[in-house]
């Protein structure tokens, strides 16, 4: 009989502690569902479009709270916001070049250059050809480029543009001096501040 009592009060105790830990996970879960969908539909703000020549130049302004989410996790996120508050003034702009024919656009019939030294402008001196200006008239350099190779598998080359000490508040219009594909000066307008969470 006391064997029994026992077996019930531990299955019982069981019961809470499951149910306790359910209760942790649903919230944790919750909060990975919504990143899931913030990743998937509204983490890039808008993107400006131009086309010259069968390429088409889109750039789009991403949030820099989703780069530290990639790297940092979603376990803490007041390290997230805490790494976002040093790195406000901080803006990444993605830039895809893509052929309407979905050629791949490093051969030499667009760019003049052979395939490697392309390869090398794309991944070492293009951040020369682009620049960023403020709402209130400040020329800002691109302080660094992030090539994404995708060794022709993708339709499309994408570049990460950086830049720094943009105040969190102001519109910024990126102005590309096209010395790859020959193009000419291109100016996207973001209107739009970026995303935050």
């Amino acid at each position: 009989m006391i064997l029994k009592k026992e077996f019930v009060f531990f299955l019982i105790g069981i019961l809470l502690v499951l149910s306790c830990q359910k209760e942790k996970k649903e919230p944790i879960a919750a909060a990975e569902y919504k990143l899931y969908n913030l990743e998937q539909s509204g983490w890039k703000s808008k993107s400006v479009s131009h086309s010259f020549s069968d390429i088409e130049y889109k750039a789009t302004l991403v949030p820099l709270q989703y780069y530290i989410l990639k790297n940092e996790g979603n376990n803490d996120l007041q390290k997230v916001d805490s790494i976002y508050e040093s790195f406000k003034n901080e803006r990444i702009i993605e830039i895809e070049f893509q052929h309407e024919n979905k050629d791949d656009l490093l051969k030499d019939i667009y760019t003049s250059r052979d395939y490697e030294s392309s390869v090398k402008y794309m991944s070492f001196y293009i951040e020369k050809d682009f620049k960023a200006v403020t709402q209130s008239g400040d020329t800002i350099n691109c302080s660094g480029v992030t090539f994404e190779r995708n060794f022709k598998v993708a339709p499309f080359k994408r570049l990460l543009l950086h830049f720094g000490n943009i105040p969190e508040e102001e519109n910024i219009k990126l102005i590309y001096q096209d010395n790859l594909f020959g193009n000419g000066l291109m100016k996207f307008n973001f209107k739009e501040t970026p995303i935050k969470l």
